[in-house]
C-alpha cells in the first residue's frame, strides 16, 4: 500500500513507459464501465498502481482431508471463515502446506494475482495482473469489484460463485459494447470450453464423494481415489486437442481433493446464480437485490434455495458429502 502511485500522475508523467500507460488507460476504462454499466461500487479503488516485483500478489493454501472433497475452513476475527489461507510469501505458504501434508491432508498452493479488501481499503492496480489481455483484465477487475458489492461472511462458495457470475456477465457486456469484431464470439467459445473442462472435473469430484461415503475400508477408498484421478487426467488428455492447453496447470502434478474443492468454490453455484439473473431478465440491479436477499439467510437456507434452481450438472451440491460438514479450524 505504501508503494501506491496515483494513476493520474503516472499518465501525466512523460517518463511513464507507453506500454504501462496504455494498460493503465485500459484499466481505467474497465473500472468506469464496472461502475456505470455493471452497478459495482468502485469508490477510489484502482486509482493507484503498485509495481510488486513478483508474479503474484499472494499465494493461497487450500486443503482437504485425504478421503474427503470438502475443503478445510479457517476462521479469523473480522474476516470470518474462508476455505483457504493467504500468504504474501510463497515460502511461508509452502511451509504451512507442508505442515498440513505431514498430517496426511491433501494440499494445494496457488499463486493469486489479486484480492479484494471488500471496501476496507482502496485496492490498487497491481503489476501482477495489469499486463493481462483485456478480457482477462476485465474479468479480474469485475470479479474483485463484485466482492465489494456483496460478501456473505463465512460462505466462500456463494461469494466466489457470485463474483464469477458477475465477471462472466460483465466481460460479455464489455466485449459486446467495445470489443473488436469477433472477440465476443471468441471469448464465448472459450467460456464454453472452460465450462466443459469444469464439468468434467466436478463430475469426478462427485464420484470421489460417492467413493469416500461408501461403507468400504480406507484402503479401497485410496485405490478408488487414485483410479478416478487417473481417469480424469486421461479424459482431459483425450480432449486436450479440442480444449487447448489453458488448463494444463490444473491437471498437472498435484491434482487432488484440495484442488478439486477449490475449483468447486468458484463454480458450484454459478449455474443457479445464472438462472437467478435470467429470472430478472438480465437486470443486474434486480439480480443484486435477489442475491443480497439470499445473503441474509442462514448458510443452510441459502444453499437450499440455490440447490432448488441448480441445473443437474452431475456435480455434488456445494457443502454436500454424505452428512458431513466441512472441517473448521478456528484461528484467534
Amino acid at each position: 500500500m505504501a508503494k501506491r502511485r496515483p494513476v493520474e500522475r503516472l499518465l501525466a508523467d512523460p517518463a511513464t513507459e507507453p506500454a504501462l500507460a496504455g494498460r493503465l488507460r485500459s484499466a481505467r476504462a474497465l473500472v468506469g464501465f464496472a461502475e456505470e454499466e455493471l452497478s459495482l461500487p468502485v469508490g477510489r479503488s484502482y486509482d493507484s498502481y503498485v509495481e510488486l516485483g513478483r508474479p503474484y500478489a499472494t499465494w493461497t493454501v487450500s486443503a482437504a482431508a485425504e478421503l474427503s472433497v470438502e475443503p478445510e475452513i479457517w476462521c479469523f476475527p473480522v474476516a470470518g471463515c474462508v476455505s483457504y489461507r493467504g500468504y504474501f510469501s510463497q515460502p511461508a505458504a509452502r511451509r504451512f502446506a507442508d505442515r498440513l501434508a505431514e498430517r496426511g491432508m491433501d494440499v494445494d498452493v496457488a499463486g493469486v494475482r489479486a484480492f479484494s479488501t471488500l471496501g476496507w481499503f482502496r485496492d490498487p492496480l497491481l503489476s501482477s495482473f495489469l499486463a493481462l489481455p483485456e478480457p482477462g483484465l476485465a474479468a479480474l477487475l469485475f470479479h474483485e469489484l463484485a466482492h465489494r458489492r456483496l460478501y456473505a461472511q463465512g460462505d466462500t462458495t456463494f461469494n466466489e460463485s457470485f463474483a464469477s457470475l458477475v465477471e462472466e456477465e460483465g466481460v460479455a457486456r464489455w466485449l459486446a459494447a467495445y470489443g473488436p469484431a469477433g472477440e465476443l464470439e471468441g471469448w464465448l467459445a472459450s467460456r464454453r470450453r472452460d465450462d466443459q473442462v469444469i464439468a468434467l472435473a466436478l463430475a469426478t469430484r462427485a464420484r470421489l464423494a460417492e467413493a469416500f461415503a461408501a461403507p468400504r475400508p480406507d484402503g479401497w477408498k485410496r485405490q478408488r481415489k487414485a483410479a478416478l484421478i487417473d481417469e480424469l487426467r486421461a479424459a482431459y488428455r483425450e480432449r486436450r486437442p479440442e480444449w487447448g492447453d489453458r488448463w494444463d496447470g490444473f491437471f498437472d502434478t498435484g491434482l487432488n481433493n484440495a484442488r478439486l474443492a477449490s475449483l468447486g468454490a468458484y463454480h458450484d453455484l454459478v449455474p443457479a446464480l445464472r438462472a437467478l439473473l435470467a429470472d430478472q431478465d438480465g437486470d443486474l440491479e434486480r439480480f443484486y437485490d435477489a442475491a443480497e436477499a439470499l445473503a441474509k439467510l442462514t448458510p443452510e437456507e441459502r444453499l437450499n434455495r440455490l440447490q432448488a434452481r441448480q441445473p443437474d450438472t452431475g456435480a455434488p451440491p456445494a457443502g454436500a458429502e454424505g452428512e458431513r460438514l466441512p472441517h473448521v479450524t478456528s484461528l484467534g
